[in-house]
């Protein structure tokens, strides 16, 4: 006769108590990392700093610097380009600084794309 009550897998209260409470530090410190995130800034550059992008972690471009050498009218093509290997550049980064700081949370566990 199969036993009524109890826990299902085993689990006792004591170990849901400690989950839960791993779940809401880890929940706290996402939090906190997204904050951080947010007000970060970061900088990608192209054609040996003839553009300059800087947006911040939450995708926000804050600033765009050309070089006033690159403005060639006759070759518009150049300066897209450039804008668009800055721009993909610093995407990057702040992409690589979000996986970044979910692995030190997560000790390296995939959690389904879980990002800031």
């Amino acid at each position: 006769m199969a036993k009524r009550g109890g826990y299902p897998g085993g689990m006792m209260p004591g170990n849901m108590s400690n989950m839960l409470k791993q779940a809401q530090r880890m929940q706290r410190q996402m939090e906190e990392n997204q904050r951080e995130m947010e007000t970060r800034e970061f900088t990608a550059t192209a054609g040996g700093n003839a553009i300059s992008v800087t947006i911040t972690g939450k995708r926000e471009v804050t600033k765009v610097t050309i070089d006033p050498e690159v403005l060639d009218p006759e070759d518009v093509e150049e300066l897209q380009d450039l804008i668009m290997v800055a721009m993909n550049d610093v995407l990057n980064q702040v992409e690589t600084a979000n996986n970044d700081a979910m692995n030190k949370m997560t000790g390296g566990m995939n959690l389904g794309g879980l990002s800031f």
